[in-house]
C-alpha cells in the first residue's frame, strides 16, 4: 500500500483537539470537530441565514406564546435561539458545545450566575446533560468569579475574550474548565499599534498562548488552553500541540486541503518542568496587572462592546418577528 500523506488538519488532530468556531451547522458536519463553540456574532450570522430559519421560527413561535414584559420575552427568545443551535450541534459533535452568556452581563456576577444556571436547566430539560455543555463567559473579574462558583456546581465554563496573562492566571486559580485566548485579536492590535510584520513564530498572539500553555503545565493547572480567533493557518500551525484549537470553517478547509509537508508539534506538555504553585491573585492585583496591558485592556472592552452590539441586533431581529 502506498504511504498516503495526511493533510494538515489530520496531522493537527493527532496533536490537538479540534473545535469548530461557527454557528454554521453544515460546516460542522463537513469537518467533524470534537467540540463546537459559538458567540453572539456567530449566532446572529447563523440566525439570519435562511438555511436555519426553522431554528429561529421555533423560538419565535415559543416567544409569541409567552406573557409578561416584552423585553424579557425577547431576551428569553434569543436565549432559545442560541439553545436551538446548541442543541443541533450536540447532535453532530461528540464532545461539548459552548453557549455564551449575554455580553451585557459581563460585569455582574449574580446575573451571570442566574443566566448560566438558566441555560443549563434548559439544556437539561431537552435531555442534554451539563457534561455536554460549556458556559461561555467574558474573562472579566466578575466573569471569573461566576465561573469559580459554577465549576463547583458541575457547570463547566469556557472563559472567552482572554487577552492578558493576568486573566489566564486568575482563570486557572479559579479552577475554570477551559480558557479561549484570542490569538487573532491580539495580532490585530499589535499590527495596528506597531506597523510591524510578524511571522507565526514572532506573532504576539501566538506567543501569548504559548506562554499561558507553558505556565499552566509548569504549575500543574488542569484548566484547558484553547487557542481561538485565528487569522491564518500559520498561527494555527505555530500552536500545534495546544490542548485545543477552535478554528473557523474557512481555515479548517485550508488545513484539510494542504497535503504538503509535515506539521511539527510546537507545544508539548511533557517537556514542561513543573514548579511550585504561585501565590493567589487578588482582585486588586488582577485589575492592576490587566490594566498594565494596554492591548488586553482595549481588546477586552472592545470585545464586550461588539458582542453586546451583535446581541442587540439579534434582539431587534427577533423583536420584529414576534411583533
Amino acid at each position: 500500500m502506498p504511504n498516503v500523506q495526511k493533510n494538515k488538519l489530520e496531522q493537527l488532530r493527532d496533536m490537538s483537539i479540534i473545535v469548530a468556531d461557527t454557528g454554521d451547522i453544515e460546516s460542522i458536519r463537513q469537518f467533524m470537530p470534537t467540540d463546537g463553540t459559538t458567540n453572539p456574532s456567530l449566532i446572529l450570522r447563523a440566525a439570519t441565514n435562511p438555511t436555519y430559519a426553522h431554528l429561529v421560527d421555533e423560538a419565535v413561535a415559543w416567544g409569541r406564546r409567552q406573557v409578561g414584559d416584552r423585553d424579557a420575552i425577547i431576551a428569553a427568545t434569543c436565549d432559545r435561539v442560541a439553545l436551538n443551535f446548541g442543541t443541533e450541534l450536540t447532535k453532530i459533535v461528540p464532545g461539548r458545545v459552548s453557549t455564551e452568556v449575554d455580553a451585557d452581563l459581563s460585569f455582574n456576577t449574580a446575573l451571570l450566575l442566574d443566566k448560566a444556571r438558566c441555560l443549563i436547566a434548559n439544556y437539561e430539560s431537552r435531555g442534554i446533560g451539563r457534561e455536554r455543555v460549556l458556559i461561555k463567559l467574558a474573562s472579566t473579574w466578575e466573569g471569573i468569579k461566576a465561573a469559580e462558583i459554577l465549576e463547583k456546581e458541575r457547570i463547566n465554563c469556557n472563559l472567552t475574550l482572554l487577552f492578558s496573562f493576568a486573566q489566564a492566571v486568575a482563570c486557572a486559580q479559579a479552577g475554570v474548565f477551559l480558557i479561549s485566548p484570542f490569538v487573532g485579536r491580539i495580532f490585530d492590535w499589535y499590527v495596528k499599534s506597531t506597523g510591524e510584520h510578524y511571522t507565526p513564530d514572532s506573532d504576539p498572539g501566538v506567543l501569548s498562548v504559548a506562554r499561558i500553555f507553558k505556565h499552566y503545565k509548569s504549575q500543574g493547572y488542569e484548566t484547558i488552553v484553547m487557542g481561538a480567533s485565528f487569522r491564518n493557518i500559520g498561527q494555527i500551525e505555530a500552536l500545534a500541540g495546544c490542548d485545543r484549537l477552535t478554528i473557523a470553517p474557512g481555515l479548517l478547509e485550508q488545513l484539510a486541503e494542504d497535503t504538503t509537508g509535515v506539521l511539527v508539534r510546537k507545544l508539548d506538555a511533557n517537556t514542561v518542568t513543573q514548579s511550585g504553585r504561585e501565590g493567589a491573585l487578588t482582585e486588586a492585583t488582577f485589575r492592576f496587572e490587566h490594566n498594565e496591558d494596554a492591548m488586553a485592556t482595549e481588546k477586552l472592552a472592545e470585545g464586550i462592546r461588539l458582542f453586546a452590539e451583535d446581541l442587540n441586533k439579534l434582539r431587534a431581529f427577533i423583536a420584529m418577528k414576534i411583533v
